[in-house]
């Protein structure tokens, strides 16, 4: 009777084990497939079986972000984060996309510099965090950015895209500081006009001064009048 009862326990720890690889298998192959609103339903069945398993949440958070669930991608993201060990650089990077594809800029950054923490090179959050920088208008640090993703990834499909960007870039910021330097000198040298046109004008006005002293009515001094005044 024991052996039985044992036995039974066996097979349902083993199909339990097996209904729960199951659900994640085909959640992924759902997936695969770009099926995510029937791939949802098995990954969170596999998550609530084991909420440990980061590659769970990883496809899950991908999921919600394809169903236009960024707050719930957002919420599984964070909550495997802590807890990522070796896949923390993917989560963190996971998590900049999410606040990007919202606008979130500030943040978006912060978790791609955090990606890069955690894996100096992960290629994805260089990329992820210079379109970020771009929108932040922080060309230089975006054109470092990209370079240092070309430089991971020398044969990415993008380098003629992003080459070609970085090359406008850099022809901007030329253009841009070129006009700096000439505006500057066109303010310098109207300054200067200015103070040689004042010093003119004021060296008149005192040549005129002198030369009328000597024809002055003297109208700007108050006469005393020492006698009455008497009415006729």
């Amino acid at each position: 009777m024991l052996k039985k009862v044992t036995m039974i326990g066996v097979l349902l720890f083993f199909a339990a084990f097996c209904y729960g690889q199951s659900n994640l298998a085909r959640g992924e192959e759902l997936m695969m497939q770009n099926n995510p609103a029937q791939a949802v339903a098995f990954l969170e069945r596999a998550l609530a079986e084991n909420p440990s398993n980061v590659t769970v949440s990883l496809y899950l958070g991908i999921v919600y972000e394809q169903l236009n669930r960024s707050d719930e991608a957002i919420a599984i993201y964070r909550r495997a984060l802590p807890t990522a060990g070796n896949m923390s650089a993917n989560v963190a990077n996971n998590l900049g996309n999410v606040y990007f594809s919202r606008g979130n800029t500030d943040l978006a950054e912060q978790f791609y510099t955090q990606a890069i923490g955690f894996n100096s090179v992960f290629s994805n959050a260089y990329l992820g965090r210079a379109n970020t920088r771009i929108k932040n208008g922080q060309l230089m640090n975006a054109v470092a950015d990209y370079e240092q993703y070309l430089t991971l990834e020398p044969r990415s499909p993008q380098r003629e895209n992003i080459e070609r960007l970085v090359n406008l870039i850099r022809t901007d910021i030329a253009t841009a500081e070129m006009r700096r330097v000439i505006a500057e000198e066109e303010a310098r040298r109207l300054e200067e006009e200015r103070a040689m046109l004042l010093e003119t004008v004021s060296a008149s006005l005192q040549s005129l001064s002198d030369s009328s002293r000597g024809i002055s009515s003297g109208a700007e001094s108050v006469e005393q009048y020492d006698g009455e005044f008497e009415l006729e």
